[in-house]
């Protein structure tokens, strides 16, 4: 916790000045309890981006093989980051997540699953409405704009210049629980509200950046 209290002015402090970072709905971002974060995911930098929304602890999940890396699978863990097996058996994960949301963190999931391409927001997995319904915190959908084209990765690996916004959208609230197994019916209804109200905060995202 006190590691990442040291390095968060650090993290979001110097993509603010490199991309002159504009956020929009942060009044939308709860200050107490625990809430799922949901961004879409176009590249690495969506992380510090993320954190930029708030300034409590962020708990992110992140594939397992970061975590193998030399030196950033260390800083992951050390910055509270969640190891999870991309083939959706990793039930530990899962119970910690769910763990940490019901004694008020905040967790970061990227419902898309990966980074993605583009402007219109991928098929979600089911996580994050999941995690949602089973701790009873709301998910806060929020859309990056202009990430994928300031870092691309393999194509472009050297971070370029440019312009971001992020649109924090209203909080869902899941529906109550009735019993102790959370209804595939409801993780689906929940998942697709999520992607509407995504593809709706990164379409503002975009309008607002490039001035529409």
């Amino acid at each position: 916790m006190l590691f990442y209290l040291i390095v968060r002015p650090f993290v979001t402090g110097i993509p603010r000045l490199l991309w002159r970072v504009r956020v929009v709905g942060m009044e939308h971002v709860p200050k107490s309890g625990g809430f799922i974060l949901a961004p879409s995911h176009r590249s690495m930098i969506d992380i510090p981006l993320a954190a930029i929304v708030t300034k409590r602890r962020i708990r992110f999940m992140g594939k397992s093989s970061l975590f193998g890396v030399p030196v950033l699978g260390t800083l992951f863990t050390w910055l509270g980051g969640i190891s999870v097996e991309r083939d959706g058996t990793d039930r530990k994960a899962v119970r910690e997540s769910v763990a940490m949301l019901s004694a008020g963190e905040v967790l970061c999931v990227y419902p898309e699953g990966t980074r993605q391409h583009g402007r219109k927001i991928q098929p979600l997995q089911p996580g994050a409405a999941y995690f949602a319904l089973r701790s009873g915190v709301p998910i806060i959908p929020i859309g990056i704009a202009g990430a994928e084209e300031i870092l691309r990765e393999k194509r472009d690996p050297v971070p370029r210049f440019g312009r971001v916004t992020i649109v924090v959208g209203a909080p869902l609230m899941p529906e109550a629980r009735t019993g102790g197994v959370v209804p595939r019916e409801k993780v689906d209804a929940l998942t697709a509200t999520l992607s509407d109200a995504l593809q709706a905060v990164l379409d503002d995202a975009y309008e607002l950046r490039d001035g529409r």
